[in-house]
């Protein structure tokens, strides 16, 4: 992805990479989208249109996490297990299995959107915030 972002390859697509700052709008834009829905849809609403809007969501989420391990250096493949984790331990925490899940969540929120881009091109590609260079100012 060069200068802009083409947010329909970022949620559509898993190959690549992802600075920081795309990764955190995407990530709030879906989570806002994913709160929208709950506060909006009923009870019928939601068993009717549900089993459409959150595979696309889960579909989507795979994406970005996929592009932002990726730019971490690490297999995209690792978004399923963080996925999972987010998902087992909401709404919330009950047992030592969420607990496990939680560092899980815990270590991909500062592994994701702590620490900085990996320098210079690694195997899914070249650096998403200087292509040219190898150092990453995000």
């Amino acid at each position: 992805m060069s200068g802009q972002t083409d947010w329909v390859e970022l949620l559509l697509s898993s190959t690549g990479r992802i600075a920081r700052m795309p990764f955190l709008i995407a990530g709030a834009g879906l989570i806002a989208i994913t709160a929208l829905y709950e506060s909006v849809a009923g009870t019928t609403l939601h068993l009717l249109t549900g089993w459409f809007v959150y595979p696309a969501i889960l579909f989507a989420a795979a994406c970005i996490l996929s592009k932002r391990l990726h730019d971490r250096g690490r297999s995209g493949w690792w978004a399923a297990a963080i996925l999972i984790g987010i998902i087992a331990i909401l709404p919330s925490p009950s047992s030592f299995f969420d607990f496990l899940f939680g560092v899980l969540v815990f270590w991909a929120t500062i592994e994701l959107a702590v620490m900085p881009s990996e320098e210079g091109a690694n195997r899914f590609g070249p650096n998403p915030v200087n292509p040219l260079s190898g150092t990453s100012a995000i």
